[in-house]
């Protein structure tokens, strides 16, 4: 509660004639702003006023009322129409300012325009075109005005191909001054997400000699990585990245006919004599950043690598730049550089030339980070080098494998259906299984695979433990929450094609007991593969397919039949050991309804089961089959159509059905065992 305040008066100090000093007399308040009369004694003059004679000055203060202590109102006026005229004369100043009906006509523009939806098309243009004529030939004197500059990004919104161009050729030699204003730097934005070249050509340029200025900058250095990440083309990031060598290659181009390269490397191999002032002049760039904390950016972390990459090893400069990445307070900058390409190749060879204290180090930093760079594009890669690097397993084993996948009691289903799914994270939890295999490292990822073979290289003289020794304690360490992952989830990982790839590299390469796995796996074939859909089903939706018809589906079940992988090499199955006998597991669940897997899709399944080595049960689906064998012939001779009578476009030969000749090809090679 705001104190009260009395009326100003005279504090006087009162002394008794034997020189002591009275004690204050207490004396209350009345209420708020009344004022008290004087009697109609006191008005002849008797007594007086500070205000009429004089007085001690009073220290300026605020009343309760908001009036500023001893600045005495007019005449007859009161507080609240002293605030009025107070406003009436802050609005006149406003007024008086330049353009200021144009801003205030522009900000209610925008008001309307921002609430989109409350907006006709028609009216919308019209408001546009209002908003255009207003600040066409004048958008550097509203583009600075925070309120003015939102109407400006509006019209940008909302602005034709040409229109956009008009307002960035106005722009022009302004780009840098808007760059580090808190505002218009969004400004900016607007105008380069439209990818239109010729406004990135116009915008861009203006920002070369300038990058050492604005990326120290608090405002500017934010919307210069956005452009530099985002919008750049190759030649435009070399001549922003230049500037972090010196101050000379920000003007003079180099490399063979005339080309820009931010090459570090091969501009030394042009300029060797430069080498210390250029890595002296960049090594007090990136340090000046992280010593601001700002260490986000995608230029810094390329700015770093070019660094790195030019030191010699084992040389001093490169023990000074490791220890300076280790020493970053809260290890913020080898986090943010896990989600760059270059930042997360540079932490990968930071693993790979570091000492075994430095591995730790590195992967104690990025502790509670782990599932989010397993499904990073970039970040997943420091997972695998530190699988492929560091040779302390126990250490890894307990940093990673319980943050990616979680305890094998205490699962979470999103998380695991996420590492089986994503395309990067499914490298992370599959690669100690299946290693550097094409279905797992598809062409999208060729330069995770050029990572893999520079670390491999590095760690013959860095590492000392047996590559395939790593591996083995990893995939043991691993095995136990896969396998409890696969048990637990069976039914939502057999869902999806790379569930069924995870399920089946886990079952064939993991170490332990498979059994509630496999039985997991099984039940997911239970029930008819082409059930009644009832007529009065809530909701009215057709269910998910029965695996069976669906081509993963098929192919898993073959896999874990056959026991192991096909090699191409030999034509044969390499079957694992212990043998996974999950055709024995398989068959009582499926039984029941063998005739309609055998002439299914999923046909190829049951041949599978006819050839399996370990199937103790052959001889009675034998004899199911024989008993059926008019229904095996009509599917193997039958049209090569769908339900709806037309012919499928693609086939798939591997879960079974349909020839080149028409008919069930899986059920054509079912009757050639019975005859046989």
């Amino acid at each position: 509660m705001a104190p009260k305040f009395s009326e100003p008066s005279v504090k006087r100090k009162v002394h008794h004639n034997d020189g002591s000093r009275a004690k204050k007399a207490k004396t209350t308040t009345g209420p708020k702003h009344k004022k008290v009369e004087p009697k109609a004694s006191e008005s002849d003059g008797a007594t007086f006023s500070d205000s009429d004679d004089g007085g001690a000055a009073l220290k300026q203060g605020k009343t309760a009322n908001g009036q500023a202590a001893g600045k005495a109102l007019e005449k007859g006026q009161t507080s609240r129409e002293a605030h009025a005229k107070q406003k009436q004369l802050a609005q006149e100043r406003k007024a008086a300012k330049p353009l200021a009906d144009e801003v205030q006509r522009t900000k209610k523009l925008w008001e309307r325009l921002r609430r989109k939806s409350h907006v006709p098309k028609e009216e919308r243009q019209q408001l546009v075109d209002e908003l255009f004529s207003i600040i066409t030939g004048r958008i550097k004197d509203f583009v600075l005005k925070h309120d003015a500059v939102r109407a400006v990004q509006t019209a940008i919104k909302y602005s034709t191909p040409v229109q956009r161009k008009q307002i960035a050729k106005e722009l022009q030699g302004a780009y840098a001054q808007l760059a580090e204003s808190r505002y218009a730097k969004f400004l900016i934005g607007k105008l380069l997400v439209q990818n239109d070249t010729e406004i990135r050509d116009i915008i861009i340029p203006e920002f070369y000699g300038k990058i050492r200025k604005l990326i120290n900058h608090s405002e500017a250095s934010w919307i210069l990585d956005d452009i530099y990440r985002g919008a750049a083309t190759k030649e435009q990031k070399a001549h922003m990245l230049r500037e972090w060598y010196g101050p000379e290659f920000a003007l003079f181009k180099s490399g063979n006919k005339g080309e820009v390269t931010a090459d570090l490397s091969k501009i030394l191999a042009e300029e060797p004599s430069k080498r210390s002032t250029v890595l002296k002049y960049l090594c007090d760039m990136t340090n000046n950043l992280i010593q601001k904390k700002m260490t986000g950016f995608t230029m810094l972390h390329d700015a770093m690598l070019q660094y790195f990459l030019n030191l010699k090893p084992d040389s001093e400069e490169l023990k000074e730049f490791v220890e300076v990445v280790k020493g970053d307070e809260n290890g913020d900058l080898l986090k943010n550089m896990a989600f760059t390409k270059s930042g997360a190749r540079l932490a990968c060879l930071l693993l790979a030339h570091g000492s075994a204290k430095d591995r730790k180090q590195i992967l104690k930093t990025y502790k509670d980070t782990f599932q989010l760079m397993s499904g990073d594009p970039h970040g997943h890669m420091i997972l695998l080098a530190a699988y492929d690097l560091i040779d302390d397993t126990v250490l890894t084993s307990k940093s990673i494998f319980p943050e990616i996948l979680g305890k094998a009691e205490d699962l979470d289903p999103g998380n695991i259906t996420f590492m089986a799914n994503d395309p990067n994270a499914r490298i992370v939890s599959l690669y100690l299984f299946e290693g550097q295999s094409k279905s797992l490292f598809p062409s999208s990822h060729a330069d995770d695979l050029e990572l893999l073979s520079e670390l491999h290289e590095i760690r013959k003289t860095t590492c000392k433990k047996d590559a395939e020794v790593r591996r083995k304690e990893l995939v043991a360490s691993m095995s136990p929450q896969m396998l409890a992952a696969v048990a637990a989830f069976g039914k939502e990982l057999a869902a999806t094609s790379f569930g069924c790839q995870f399920i089946a590299d886990i079952l064939l390469s993991s170490i332990g007991d498979k059994t509630a796995a496999l039985e997991a796996v099984a039940a997911t074939a239970a029930g008819e593969p082409n059930p009644a859909l009832p007529e009065d089903a809530d909701p009215p939706y057709p269910p998910p397919p029965h695996l069976s018809l669906t081509p993963h589906g098929g192919k898993l079940y073959k896999t874990l039949i056959a026991g192991g992988r096909f090699d191409r090499e030999t034509g044969t199955v390499k079957r694992i050991e212990p043998p996974l006998n999950f055709a024995d597991i398989l068959y009582p669940v499926i039984k029941d309804h063998i005739m309609q897997w055998a002439v299914g899709p999923s046909s190829f399944t049951v041949l599978g089961l006819l050839e399996a080595p370990d199937f103790s049960s052959k001889k009675e689906l034998l004899k199911l089959l024989k008993l059926e064998k008019k229904t095996l012939e009509r599917a193997a001779t039958a049209a090569e159509t769908t339900a709806e009578g037309v012919k499928p476009k693609l086939k798939n030969k591997d879960n079974g059905s349909k020839s080149k000749s028409g008919g069930n090809q899986g059920a054509r090679l079912l009757l050639e065992k019975l005859q046989a």
